[in-house]
């Protein structure tokens, strides 16, 4: 009863110097509300990084060329991997799920009177979908026996839906891709729009072998990279090694050699990223908090001033009985009401700040949604530190308070 006791005095002795209380806590309404936001901001950042790496697929490693030297000039992309490589990779790694070939190229397509050039045209393998994590929401994918044959099969985005069909039906349609009809057997979910704002719904796939023998009349087995899925995200390292080693033996590259060929690992890319995110989220957080320090300062300043205001008031309640660590108490808890008061006040503006600041950034993103982060555990150590604020620096003031002389107190004027 008594710690309530000493609540309802402390708000009552606030409640006096309204404005004087308002204008102590601002620097801690700032300081927590810069605080939050930066950490929201952060792990909105963060959190959308790894959505888009997670959209990218199932555990993915990028195969790429690599670079060769022609007369002392450094070639980079140049065509060094086949289909042949991507059926090795999914057929003797063991730490491999599946593997696509992918095989680039520009088309318009037209259907009826409508037309649109697609952002991506692309020849893959019959376990795209699983590689990329993707499904098709109507029809069906190409099989083995379709790339086999090279048969004139796409499937289509919801993009390509919408320009091309509006609200009829895609599936059995014919388009034509480069003059080549193709027929309709598959629509895509809808994915919407890439971290860096590109719309991943308007593309077109197709089997590889009708990209390069009917699209690009080519019979050169070559393809632009191989997407390969890891078994699971803790064996992404061995599949990595697994696939670095085979295709060195395929490719006959001796040890100490440049390769022909790069590995990429998604995963340690968007570790990599992470890192960057959370430490720059660290560093502006850390900038935000000085201004908690210039809070506590201010407090510090406004309780001194409130002893010396008050002193006639502490000689009283000593001489009715008062003990110091009670003078002491009463101090210390009219900081910290101060400062928490600040806290929830900040917090509550930090999260508006962090809505609306991640709002205005998709607007401006081209469609990429940043998502709203509120971290619950950030929100209690927000309120804990403003309170730990109070205490430090409202410990000086309250206990000059409790070490002064009674009678010295009373004679104050």
């Amino acid at each position: 009863m008594r710690f309530f006791a000493t609540i309802r005095v402390a708000i009552r002795a606030l409640a006096k110097n309204k404005m004087r209380a308002s204008l102590t806590v601002l620097g801690v309404v700032i300081g927590i509300a810069a605080v939050t936001t930066m950490v929201s901001i952060g792990q909105s950042a963060s959190q959308l990084v790894q959505g888009q790496f997670e959209a990218l697929g199932t555990n993915v490693i990028v195969v790429t060329p690599g670079s060769r030297r022609r007369g002392g000039v450094r070639q980079s992309g140049v065509p060094s991997l086949s289909s042949r490589d991507s059926r090795a990779i999914s057929e003797e790694c063991d730490f491999v799920l599946a593997a696509s070939p992918i095989l680039m190229t520009g088309a318009h397509v037209v259907y009826g009177n409508a037309n649109w050039n697609p952002r991506e045209a692309i020849g893959v393998g019959k376990d795209f979908l699983l590689v990329r994590n993707w499904e098709t929401q109507s029809g069906g994918f190409f099989t083995e026996r379709e790339i086999n044959s090279a048969a004139k099969v796409c499937v289509i985005g919801h993009t390509i839906v919408a320009k091309l069909f509006q609200t009829s039906n895609p599936i059995g349609r014919t388009i034509r891709i480069g003059n080549i009809p193709f027929r309709v057997i598959g629509v895509l979910v809808k994915k919407g729009a890439n971290m860096v704002g590109e719309d991943q719904d308007d593309i077109v796939l197709m089997p590889y072998t009708t990209v390069r023998k009917r699209i690009q009349g080519s019979e050169f087995d070559y393809v632009h990279a191989i997407l390969v899925s890891a078994r699971s995200v803790h064996h992404m390292a061995e599949a990595t090694s697994e696939i670095d080693q085979l295709l060195q033996d395929r490719h006959h590259i001796a040890a100490g050699k440049i390769k022909d060929f790069e590995v990429h690992n998604t995963t340690e890319i968007a570790n990599i990223l992470g890192i960057i995110t959370g430490t720059m989220t660290l560093m502006l957080s850390s900038i935000a908090g000085i201004s908690l320090i210039v809070g506590g300062v201010g407090i510090m300043n406004i309780m001194l001033v409130s002893v010396s205001e008050r002193t006639r008031e502490i000689g009283i309640r000593m001489a009715v009985g008062a003990r110091p660590k009670d003078i002491l108490r009463q101090f210390l808890v009219e900081s910290v009401l101060l400062s928490c008061i600040g806290g929830v006040v900040g917090l509550v503006l930090g999260i508006a700040a962090s809505a609306g600041i991640t709002k205005a950034i998709s607007s401006l993103t081209s469609g990429t949604e940043w998502p709203v982060v509120v971290s619950f555990p950030a929100a209690v150590i927000a309120i804990l530190f403003a309170a730990a604020v109070g205490i430090f620096f409202g410990y000086y003031p309250a206990r000059r308070a409790s070490r002064l002389d009674p009678i010295d107190a009373l004679r104050y004027e």
